[in-house]
């Protein structure tokens, strides 16, 4: 019971304050990639935390650190004795019914999810294709539209998508660094990164921290493809490039080169802060370890201190 409580404590206490936190830090334009993970971490940190509560209820925890014939011949000897127990039929039922809750949700909402994702691509990368021409020199469709755009569609058939205006509108070199933005976005496999932030505030959509999770990847995402186009072509380009597409966003299932946050994005490219140092990123990328640990730690703790104390014999 304890175990469980301090799990329930965990998955409130970062679902809420960490958005927060997270949303006060100034680091994460620096190290988008950086930043995206630890979103990533945190929050799915707490959907395993939700889960594992329900489960530590109904199991007890020292047989969560032994292998699956001791968990399973411990979740038989639970059942047996919470029945036996003033109320431990109660709490086995409540942690089953919260971990198959988490389970069958997550994984509804997954299949769900990514299904749509993909029946979307499919479909609008083969309309691109159909009304659009392929122009090999440029590795991407052109499409006649009066609107400077730039685009991708992933999914099965990859896509960079650009229209005849944008062509016509941008000089070469600011043509050459949009679409290495969109190949960055594709190389990069960025929708699988929105997708799982997205998957994860349906789960949880009343927590700010899944809610904030989906909104800031979808401008990290960009902030991180920004970096790749301009690491070997300086940032001019494409920030002229931005102030050009600003007014032309892409359709829901493409990233668009200038769809999200296009002012800072600019002001970002043009005024470049310093990296961050080696020193703070280890620390940062340890600290995102921790919260996806975290839960996992806090589960099994009791079946580390009873192995610890030669309690339960080693797997």
């Amino acid at each position: 019971m304890t175990v469980a409580a301090v799990l329930l404590v965990y998955a409130a206490c970062v679902g809420t304050f960490g958005a927060r936190m997270l949303g006060r830090a100034r680091w994460p334009a620096r190290a988008p990639l950086l930043a995206i993970i630890t979103y990533l971490a945190a929050a799915w940190s707490v959907v395993a935390a939700l889960g594992l509560a329900g489960l530590t209820l109904a199991v007890h925890t020292t047989a969560l650190g032994g292998e699956l014939s001791d968990l399973i011949g411990a979740c038989v000897l639970r059942l047996r004795d919470a029945y036996a127990t003033p109320g431990g039929a109660t709490a086995a039922g409540l942690g089953l019914t919260l971990a198959a809750a988490v389970l069958a949700r997550t994984a509804l909402t997954a299949v769900t999810h990514l299904r749509a994702v993909r029946r979307q691509a499919v479909q609008h990368a083969q309309t691109a294709r159909l009304i659009g021409r392929p122009d090999a020199a440029l590795d991407a469709v052109l499409v006649d539209h009066e609107q400077p755009a730039a685009y991708c569609v992933a999914g099965p058939h990859p896509t960079v998508i650009l229209t005849t205006a944008a062509l016509q509108t941008l000089d070469p070199d600011q043509v050459d660094a949009v679409l290495a933005h969109e190949r960055a976005h594709l190389a990069s496999h960025h929708h699988r990164l929105l997708a799982i932030a997205r998957i994860g505030r349906q789960i949880l959509p009343f927590l700010p921290l899944m809610r904030d999770a989906d909104t800031q990847i979808t401008r990290l995402v960009e902030m991180h493809a920004d970096d790749a186009a301009t690491a070997t072509r300086g940032t001019g380009p494409l920030a002229t490039a931005l102030v050009i597409l600003a007014a032309g966003a892409g359709p829901a299932p493409g990233l668009a080169a200038a769809a999200t946050d296009a002012v800072q994005r600019i002001q970002r490219l043009l005024r470049p802060a310093d990296p961050l140092s080696r020193v703070r990123r280890q620390l940062l990328g340890a600290g995102a370890a921790a919260l996806a640990l975290t839960p996992v730690l806090l589960a099994l703790t009791p079946a580390i201190v009873a192995l610890a104390l030669g309690r339960v014999p080693a797997a």
